[in-house]
């Protein structure tokens, strides 16, 4: 990489793209009734949607999912992209509109830039969670959210953190970025998580774009759509206190729970009971 925005951009790390309240409280819904004495019947329930983030797939989502489809939820994992927000978002909004009814979106990491994008306007979209998440405001980029507060292991010289893989067809700035494996447990798991289970989530990473780090993100959703997070307070891809800033601004209903980055793999009960109580208090 010989051009200086490529090296500045790179050498800070984004995130893949995650119990005490520090947001407001989480609200919980009442029954209507058409009649005096007789409740109206219970809403369906909404469809999650869960967005992985960067070097990472639908999979990072099983142990949530499973629990989901277990409490009786309809549960999808599209495919993020990974190209940079704009598109990324797009592909993302035109998967939404082939779901029938109510919503809960729900992002990992960079799958918060994501989704904050695609669902502005979506009326079907009732509920954001972000877990170890990205919760933009407009012109914010993972770049200037991730080096907004020490903490990151990513912020290092760009060659001793990723790969770079060139991207035939591309811009000759933009490249893949895949993490090293030597950098990938002590950023994104814990001792929770078996060396043997950290080797095969490297080994299947998917690359992010580089220009994904310094994409502008649009009107944020969370500005008029209710807005859940999950924080883990040893996060080291994307630090605590930058989640709590962000979830704050957005006003989101939080919980801190003591996890890495990948909470929903290592935590998934906790990161399944925000999401259900954003389903609930939205139905």
């Amino acid at each position: 990489m010989k051009l200086s925005l490529r090296r500045r951009v790179i050498s800070v790390g984004v995130a893949l793209g995650a119990l005490t309240l520090v947001g407001a409280g989480i609200g919980t819904a009442q029954a209507s009734t058409n009649h005096v004495g007789q409740s109206r019947p219970a809403a369906a329930k909404p469809t999650v949607v869960l967005v992985h983030g960067a070097w990472a797939d639908g999979s990072s989502w099983d142990k949530v999912a499973a629990k989901l489809q277990h409490d009786g939820y309809r549960v999808v994992t599209p495919p993020n992209q990974l190209t940079g927000v704009e598109k990324d978002a797009a592909s993302l909004r035109a998967y939404l509109d082939t779901i029938t009814g109510p919503i809960v979106l729900v992002g990992h990491s960079y799958g918060g830039m994501v989704i904050t994008n695609a669902a502005l306007g979506d009326q079907q979209v009732k509920a954001l969670v972000y877990v170890d998440a990205y919760i933009p405001d407009q012109h914010d980029s993972v770049y200037s959210l991730t080096s907004a507060l020490p903490g990151s292991v990513f912020a290092a010289e760009a060659s001793t953190v990723f790969d770079q893989v060139a991207i035939p067809g591309a811009d000759p700035q933009v490249v893949n970025l895949y993490v090293k494996p030597s950098v990938f447990g002590t950023a994104f798991a814990d001792k929770s998580i078996p060396a043997k289970d950290v080797a095969v989530l490297a080994a299947r990473q998917r690359p992010l774009a580089s220009n994904a780090l310094v994409e502008e993100s649009g009107e944020p959703a969370w500005r008029t759509i209710p807005s859940w997070s999950v924080i883990g307070r040893q996060d080291a891809v994307l630090p605590a206190a930058e989640q709590i800033v962000m979830s704050k601004r957005a006003k989101a209903h939080t919980i801190e729970i003591n996890a890495p980055h990948l909470s929903m793999v290592t935590d998934p009960g906790a990161v399944t009971k925000q999401i259900e109580a954003a389903a609930t208090a939205t139905n």
